[in-house]
């Protein structure tokens, strides 16, 4: 198990970000609004929002808050106005790092992210720097016990899924870009909500990393993950086993 999936085993073991609601609404409302001001605020023909809107039921995020976040996307209502901005850069021993922010500020934002790298042995790099390291698929996500494996392998194939993969407990569907929502699609016919659905960069090939240079990444990436403009991080490290329980210690 390695890269994305890996740092995903981590923060469930740490109780770490996806643990902090607030940070989770922060999230939820930037990207409500992104989706609003990008593809207008109907859901019905918004794929994107329709998805975000599901996450943030999904949260108990109430619906005003919800119905607010689209109409400062649309324009029908005053407020911070985001945009999405990635960054690619280094981590400890040579690991690719991908950043998905959204700001209001990305000069501020890019400031801090360097800082945050320079200070755990990371750097930040020039676009497409590392992005060739990487696949843009559609990874979808949900808890091994919520569907089995013969029922649900049949519902993604044939909704255009590319792979189904165990990874610790956790079923992960791997499909092209335009298959994204009708594989999400075709996951709730089964009456499971995923608990995940994104478009997501999954690396090529891994850089195994160990000792300082291992624990130093799992710092950076929860540093830049607890960041407030940070919507997703990609990377190509994988580390052993123990080197995560001596992150925990």
């Amino acid at each position: 198990m390695s890269g994305h999936s890996k740092w995903h085993t981590i923060k469930h073991k740490k109780g770490a970000a996806d643990a902090k609601r607030g940070k989770i609404f922060t999230r939820i409302i930037k990207e409500l609004t992104i989706a609003a001001k990008l593809g207008g605020g109907d859901p019905d023909a918004n794929p994107r929002l329709r998805t975000v809107i599901a996450e943030a039921k999904s949260h108990n995020m109430p619906a005003e808050n919800i119905r607010r976040a689209i109409r400062r996307g649309t324009g029908e209502e005053e407020g911070v106005s985001y945009e999405e901005v990635t960054y690619e850069g280094y981590g400890p021993g040579g690991a690719a790092l991908i950043i998905e922010t959204m700001t209001d500020n990305r000069n501020r934002t890019v400031g801090e992210l360097r800082h945050l790298l320079s200070k755990h042995g990371g750097s930040l790099g020039e676009v497409n720097s590392v992005a060739w390291m990487f696949d843009k698929k559609s990874l979808v996500t949900l808890a091994r016990e919520k569907a089995e494996e013969d029922v649900l392998m049949e519902a993604v194939l044939n909704a255009g899924a590319e792979d189904l993969k165990d990874e610790a407990g956790v079923w992960q569907i791997i499909s092209p870009v335009d298959a994204h929502q009708a594989v999400v699609d075709a996951v709730r016919a089964l009456g499971v909500e995923p608990d995940s659905a994104q478009v997501a960069m999954l690396p090529q090939s891994y850089v195994k990393l160990e000792g300082r240079n291992a624990q130093q990444m799992l710092k950076l990436m929860e540093v830049l993950e607890d960041h407030d403009d940070t919507k997703n991080i990609w990377s190509n490290f994988d580390v052993e086993e123990q080197e995560i329980e001596a992150s925990l210690a």
